[in-house]
């Protein structure tokens, strides 16, 4: 059984070990944290049986008491008055830094304030650290996320009109390199294929492996190939459609052929010495 839940609305799902219990969808349950705590979330998909066996899932805590929900809010609160707190001590101490997202731990040991900002070198914030401890009455920690790390707390809108995969289902940052774009034939352009982090574009690896398996399969471009209406050279690649788009000898003109029904590898083998010795043996190719 798994179950999936959300600690802020439309944001990233955390999958759960059910352990037992039935929880429906929109009922607030406890998840337990890192920090050896819970904290409340919602229930977005109930717990459901899945085919493939799945280990190593943190087990739900339970059903959020009124108590839970009271402590819930007061966090929010806290957090809230807490990002006005910093915002306004960085401006004092003229510092470099963009706090991004805070949590309060108030169930860890010790019980701290987490302040995640994003800077573009290192910053010393001593001070800033004394002067956030004594206004917010608690232990204070400051911890330094990067580009890619900040869009995934703030969230946001892709260029596909979708929320952001960091901040919705993605749980590593996995590399990502202009030679991806490329090989998609998308433009090599900073503004076409960076995402909210100013980044390289996280959804440029989901379809490189099938670009990958196209090209090492299907004829090169300005290959001789022969098509259902006949003879004529590659002059581009539509992977999507599966597809080669052949200018016709004959005609000049182009057209868009199934990548089975070009026929650029039995031509390869027809001229090979193995086609010959296989002609050769068979009977019916005797006149």
């Amino acid at each position: 059984m798994v179950m999936a839940v959300s600690f802020t609305r439309y944001g990233r799902l955390y999958y759960l070990d059910p352990d037992g219990r039935e929880p429906s969808v929109g009922d607030k349950v406890l998840v337990p944290t890192d920090d050896g705590g819970t904290e409340v979330a919602e229930c977005v998909w109930a717990p459901q049986v899945v085919t493939d066996e799945i280990g190593g899932l943190p087990k739900l805590a339970g059903l959020a008491t009124a108590d839970d929900l009271e402590r819930d809010d007061r966090n929010r609160r806290r957090r809230a008055e807490a990002k006005v707190a910093i915002k306004s001590l960085v401006r004092q101490h003229e510092l470099p830094m963009k706090p991004v997202g805070i949590d309060v731990l108030d169930r860890a040991e010790p019980p701290r304030i987490v302040v995640y900002f994003s800077a573009p070198h290192r910053v010393d914030f001593r001070d800033l650290l004394r002067d956030l401890a004594r206004t917010l009455d608690s232990k204070v920690e400051l911890r330094q996320i990067g580009a890619r790390d900040e869009a995934r707390v703030q969230g946001g809108i892709g260029p596909c009109g979708r929320d952001l995969c960091c901040a919705t289902f993605l749980k590593d940052f996995e590399p990502v390199s202009v030679r991806m774009a490329k090989d998609q034939d998308l433009p090599v352009n900073p503004l076409k294929i960076s995402g909210a982090c100013g980044r390289l574009m996280c959804c440029l690896k989901y379809e490189h492996p099938l670009y990958q398996e196209f090209k090492a399969e299907a004829p090169a471009i300005g290959a001789t190939v022969g098509t259902p209406e006949g003879d004529g050279r590659v002059t581009a690649h539509e992977v999507p459609r599966d597809s080669v788009v052949v200018r016709l000898s004959a005609s000049g003109q182009s057209c868009r052929c199934p990548k089975a029904d070009v026929c650029a590898p039995r031509q390869a083998f027809e001229s090979s010495p193995a086609s010959s010795l296989a002609t050769q043996g068979d009977p019916s190719s005797a006149s």
